[in-house]
């Protein structure tokens, strides 16, 4: 079945730019107030951050689906993505507040760090899956840089306290892996997933 547009389920807007800049039609397909959707996103005990954020996204992708049968809306595909960063194994996921942001760009500091973001598309053809995963090195931070960059707000809502595309772009020596996908949705399996679910764009 040929479908001409993708519910995206994720209220990231930088998702929504990047789906732009593929060229596909989406809709928005956003949890109802009474679905607790930061509860999809606890850690297992001994979780790897492998497992976990391909765990959450699944289980973001199949409320979604739940979601879109409850609202009786057409049949096109549902994309969901999850990322999360981790440096030695461990899971760095939104901050808090802005002192847990602090710690938490402290700990990348003068290092490298994963990201990793997962992908499902859930069409009639079933739950299909992808992971990116890319290593990001930053520069030795200056503790007042790193307050700065909290007070400008822009850590807060992200994993790892970050956003690439934004003003920490000055912290990151290099990268190795996918720019998209370290800003939340690698382009190149996203669109092969996409086509296979019958998309066209």
């Amino acid at each position: 079945m040929i479908h001409d547009f993708l519910y995206l389920a994720s209220q990231s807007p930088r998702r929504r730019e990047l789906l732009e800049q593929l060229g596909v039609p989406y809709r928005l397909l956003l949890a109802d107030d009474d679905e607790d959707a930061e509860a999809l996103e606890a850690v297992l005990p001994g979780e790897t951050p492998d497992d976990y954020v391909q765990r959450v996204c699944a289980l973001k992708a199949e409320a979604a689906l739940r979601r879109r049968e409850r609202r009786a809306l057409p049949d096109s595909p549902i994309l969901a993505s999850d990322t999360t960063v981790c440096v030695d194994g461990r899971i760095l996921g939104k901050p808090a507040d802005p002192a847990d942001a602090a710690g938490m760009l402290a700990a990348l500091s003068g290092r490298s760090h994963r990201v990793l973001t997962a992908v499902t598309v859930a069409s009639t053809l079933g739950l299909h899956h992808a992971l990116s995963v890319s290593q990001v090195h930053f520069r030795a931070m200056r503790s007042e840089e790193i307050d700065r960059y909290v007070g400008s707000g822009e850590p807060m809502g992200k994993a790892g306290a970050y956003g690439i595309q934004g003003r920490a772009a000055e912290f990151v020596q290099r990268i190795e892996g996918s720019y998209s996908g370290i800003m939340g949705l690698p382009l190149y399996e996203t669109a092969a997933l996409l086509r296979q679910a019958g998309l066209r764009f």
